[in-house]
């Protein structure tokens, strides 16, 4: 049994897809990367799989992420102190 659920585009070559299979006779969740290269195209080793017990725990650990933390960063702003600052021309030597 396999069902794909989605497909999320990682990069121009890349998706993540997210399946639920069978798997030596269990049901689980697979999340998978799927290349489509010239050399290659189908599944890479990289990813993971979540057995269909622990999909609960997995689903609430999702679930408890605040997207908030996902927002990019803003770049923190330095100031210099106003005494560090060398703003008097009439005083430097050129």
């Amino acid at each position: 049994m396999e069902k794909d659920i989605d497909r999320i585009q990682k990069n121009a070559d890349t998706d993540i897809v997210i399946r639920i299979d069978d798997f030596g006779g269990k049901v689980g969740l697979t999340i998978r990367e799927f290349v489509k290269s010239d050399k290659y195209q189908g599944f890479t080793k990289a990813g993971t799989r979540i057995p269909a017990d622990k999909f609960k725990v997995f689903k609430a650990a999702i679930n408890s992420i605040d997207e908030k933390d996902l927002a990019s960063p803003e770049p923190e702003k330095k100031e210099v102190p106003s005494e560090e600052l060398d703003t008097d021309i009439e005083e430097q030597e050129f």
